[in-house]
C-alpha cells in the first residue's frame, strides 16, 4: 500500500509540474536550490480529540518555498488512500520556515494508527526530501493509562501555527 500512496503521490506531483511548463524554465526565474527540512518531529502518540502537530524547520536559499505536501500513507482498515494535502507557505517563511502544522483527531470513534508523509516544493518545482511520521491515536485508558505524549525539544522550533493538514480522519471500516 505504501508503494502505492507514493506512486500516485508521484504523478500527481509530476502531472503539476508539467503543467507549469519546465524546470530549466522555472529554475532560470526561481533559483535552482532545493528545500530542505532540516529539523522534525511529532509525537509518536496522540489522545483522540487532540491535534496531532508535526513540527519542521526548513529552508530555502533561493527563499522560494511554496507549499508543504503531506500524504497519509497508511491507516488499518480502510480501503482507500487519503487525498494529498497542501499547505501554502506565507511570504515571509519562503527563505526560514519554522513551527507546526496539525492534524484534528476529533470525530474518531475507535483508535488508529497511521503514517504520514511530510516534504515541501518550492515555485521551481523541486521537492525536499520527504520525512515520515508514525502516530498511535487512542484512547486517554488505552496502553496502560495514560499515554506518553512526547513535546518537541525545547528551543528547535517556534510555537507557529503553519496550517492544518487537511486529511479527514475515519474509524471507520471500508
Amino acid at each position: 500500500m505504501r508503494g502505492k500512496s507514493l506512486t500516485a503521490l508521484s504523478v500527481v506531483l509530476l502531472a503539476g509540474c508539467a503543467a507549469l511548463g519546465g524546470v530549466a524554465e522555472r529554475e532560470k526565474i526561481y533559483g535552482k536550490e532545493v528545500p530542505v527540512i532540516k529539523e522534525s518531529f511529532a509525537s509518536k502518540q496522540v489522545r483522540m480529540g487532540e491535534n496531532w502537530r508535526i513540527y519542521l524547520n526548513a529552508s530555502d536559499p533561493d527563499g522560494d518555498m511554496s507549499q508543504i505536501f503531506c500524504s497519509e500513507e497508511h491507516q488499518a482498515g480502510l480501503l482507500q488512500p487519503y487525498p494529498i494535502s497542501i499547505t501554502k507557505i506565507e511570504k515571509d517563511e519562503q527563505k526560514n520556515l519554522s513551527g507546526y502544522l496539525y492534524l484534528d483527531t476529533s470525530g474518531l470513534e475507535r483508535p488508529i494508527s497511521i503514517r504520514m508523509s511530510v516534504s515541501i516544493k518550492d515555485k521551481a518545482g523541486h521537492f525536499s526530501a520527504p520525512v515520515e511520521f508514525s502516530v498511535d491515536i487512542v484512547r486517554p485508558s488505552q496502553k496502560g493509562g495514560e499515554i506518553r505524549r512526547e513535546e518537541p525539544p525545547h528551543g528547535v522550533f517556534q510555537d507557529k501555527d503553519l496550517g492544518r493538514i487537511m486529511i479527514v480522519l475515519t474509524s471507520e471500516i471500508g
